[in-house]
């Protein structure tokens, strides 16, 4: 049942993640926002039903406000940006501290759904998630002007996913940071799937079978090293200019580090040196993807704006996350083949093929900076 809710969830995000993109460049990111709260809210409600058919309607809602959540706030802000004079050069230093104010809120709403769960049962984080979403909403509502889709000449252009495609095909450089964008969180997703088993059996070899694994304690550390990394992130785009190629080259760092963290983590779960107490190097390989994520996003967020044109943003965002489903969703169904040790494997691949989409994406800008000042020569 588990499995059947979770493959319901991302097959939504995939099939319903363009359509809801289009709409919200088409009809507004503003409401595609308040879209959000509501159907995440109506899915998070539906955990209280017994019926199949409710929770599987549930997660398919839950994978539509998932779409929403992952490109309308972002294209509305970038959107709203764009609008006044300059407002693009501090998006970097904006997608810093929103992320680390993420992490923040991470770690105390851990400790309100543990609450929640405690007095309400298993379905109270998700009702006390409905009055969050309804106060962002709120807020939402009367803080924020709509804005829509536009072209280069600020005009309103109608939205269409062929036009997305082209897009995508006519310039490689979209194409490396979907790329990019598609691979990470595929492999960060995967990781979410296999950090508890890891962390148990390392826990377990230590101080014997049995003992409980502090999971709370241990995605709040997760939480203070994506605020590590978001604050990082924060600190160095600070001091660059706008013009300058700092968030390329430090995500191209940062895509780096992320792998070796991950790959490291693969080589400790192998079992290869019988006997080695894996627990802490592997907690500090965990760590350290951990920050890379914290960065991942100020990072990708700050790329988007700068390469991803306005008028197909909402509905470009949410075609990559077709390829990101499809391969968590493969992975999962062949956990049993792949057990911990080979998922956490081809995290670090897809990691890997992130670092090299990232390379690839500096090296056409280098080039085309070569051309550029070959040509005023």
């Amino acid at each position: 049942l588990i499995s059947q809710l979770f493959l319901t969830g991302f097959a939504s995000t995939a099939l319903f993640g363009p359509l809801v993109g289009r709409a919200a460049d088409t009809y507004g990111r503003k409401k595609a926002t308040l879209a959000f709260s509501m159907i995440y809210s109506i899915g998070a409600l539906s955990t209280k039903s017994p019926i199949l058919k409710v929770l599987l309607l549930g997660r398919v809602l839950s994978g539509i406000g998932t779409s929403l959540l992952f490109s309308a706030p972002e294209s509305w802000l970038v959107g709203d940006a764009m609008t006044v004079e300059g407002g693009g050069d501090y998006l970097g230093e904006t997608f810093g501290l929103a992320y680390a104010g993420d992490s923040i809120v991470a770690i105390i709403a851990g400790q309100l759904a543990a609450t929640a769960a405690s007095t309400r049962g298993p379905t109270g984080p998700f009702e006390l998630s409905t009055v969050f979403l309804v106060l962002g909403g709120i807020l939402a509502s009367f803080l924020w002007k709509e804005n829509v889709a536009s072209n280069s000449d600020g005009d309103s252009t109608k939205v269409t996913i062929r036009d997305a495609f082209s897009l995508i095909a006519k310039d490689k450089k979209i194409a490396m940071v979907g790329a990019t964008q598609a691979l990470f969180e595929a492999a960060m997703y995967i990781f979410v799937l296999q950090w508890p088993p890891a962390i148990t059996a390392a826990i377990g070899s230590m101080f014997g079978e049995g003992v409980a694994t502090p999971y709370g304690t241990v995605f709040s550390c997760f939480m203070a090293s994506c605020l590590l990394g978001s604050s990082i992130f924060s600190k160095v785009t600070s001091k660059a200019s706008p013009s300058s190629n700092t968030v390329e080259k430090t995500t191209s760092v940062m895509l780096a580090l992320a792998t070796l963290g991950m790959a490291s983590a693969t080589f400790l779960t192998s079992g290869v040196i019988p006997g080695l107490n894996i627990l802490y190097p592997l907690m500090a390989s965990f760590f350290v993807f951990e920050a890379c994520v914290g960065m991942y996003f100020p990072s990708i967020g700050t790329l988007r704006s700068k390469y991803i044109p306005d008028s197909h943003r909402g509905v470009i965002m949410n075609l990559f996350g077709i390829p990101l489903n499809a391969l968590v969703v493969s992975v999962f169904l062949s956990i049993k083949f792949l057990g911990v040790n080979g998922a956490l494997g081809v995290s670090s691949l897809s990691l890997g093929l992130a670092t090299a989409s990232m390379l690839a994406l500096r090296s056409m800008i280098g080039k085309k900076e070569e051309d550029t000042s070959a040509a005023i020569a």
